[in-house]
């Protein structure tokens, strides 16, 4: 006989599990604890099997029949409702867990590590600003070439073609990772090369006429501005770092050892900067030369001056 709400309801817990039984297989299993599931007992093959219909009453008693009844209809058709299940399932966690933002920060988890602060932040705000809010939830292995696109063609409308351009070598390490991690089959963005106009030319002053090096070593020990600068732009020709690594340069980096033997290049003074510091952190050593004590008194006095004015 089938079962009521009000007889559900009347229903109290007791020391061992119990079912009330409803039609067409359908029970409601009453825990000791009070907790109610609802249970289809089926029959696919030649084996019996048990499929879960929710918890009462969040499931109540007409949803639950409902659900029995579509169960009924695939087992007419030849289907087992427990595989239906668990391929909606599947197909649930691959849409999830194989989200283009789920692959991406992961990606960008394992790249980050060997990046600059610099280069992580501006990477990560490309993705978050431009690319998640198009691309995040779709399942990266249903992204296809023309969605790139979109993305890569909004960023261009604004004008910043160049960032368009890192964008989409963003996008194509992230495909290739998913290719690699067995989470995708291609790499969309690579049919894309020349689909974006080119990015703006960059020019950077040089001077290649050794006459004009002299005259850029002659305005350097005549500025006039800060010591600090002075010092900096003293330095620059003699060490041949970047500015952000001159910058932050510390005296204690610097190794003048006059007395020990000479290394097998003939030099006995270097400046290590850390790892920390680079950017591709290794450790880089700048040598300073076979210097004699006038020459790394040269040296040194604008690196003191320089450290000192820093700190």
């Amino acid at each position: 006989m089938p079962i009521t709400d009000t007889a559900i309801r009347g229903k109290k817990p007791r020391e061992k599990p119990f079912k009330l039984s409803d039609s067409g297989g359908l029970y409601l299993l009453v825990q000791p604890n009070g907790a109610r599931w609802w249970r289809l007992k089926y029959r696919y093959g030649s084996r019996e099997r048990l499929l879960s219909l929710g918890v009462y009453p969040a499931v109540g008693l007409k949803e639950a029949r409902a659900a029995r009844d579509d169960a009924k209809r695939l087992l007419r058709d030849g289907v087992d409702p427990s595989a239906v299940r668990k391929a909606k399932k599947a197909a649930h966690t691959d849409a999830v867990e194989g989200s283009f933002e789920v692959i991406a920060r992961e990606w960008y988890a394992k790249q980050a590590a060997g990046w600059a602060d610099s280069h992580k932040s501006k990477v990560l705000r490309r993705l978050e600003r431009d690319v998640f809010p198009r691309i995040g939830r779709r399942p990266i292995s249903q992204i296809k070439a023309p969605e790139v696109l979109d993305v890569l063609r909004r960023v261009e409308e604004r004008g910043t073609v160049d960032t368009a351009h890192r964008i989409r070598q963003d996008l194509g390490q992230i495909f290739r990772y998913a290719v690699a991690t067995h989470r995708a089959d291609g790499d969309p963005s690579a049919s894309l090369r020349g689909a974006l106009p080119p990015g703006p030319d960059r020019h950077y002053a040089s001077i290649t006429d050794p006459k004009k090096v002299a005259e850029l070593i002659r305005a350097i020990r005549g500025y006039s501005g800060t010591e600090v600068t002075r010092c900096a732009l003293q330095l620059a020709p003699l060490l041949f770092v970047r500015p952000g690594e001159l910058r932050q340069a510390r005296w204690s980096e610097f190794s003048f050892n006059l007395e020990a033997p000479r290394n097998s290049d003939g030099r006995n003074a270097e400046w290590r900067i850390p790892a920390e510091r680079m950017k591709m952190r290794e450790q880089h050593i700048v040598p300073l030369g076979p210097l004699g004590a006038g020459a790394a008194g040269a040296l040194g006095a604008p690196v003191r001056r320089f450290e000192l004015r820093k700190i």
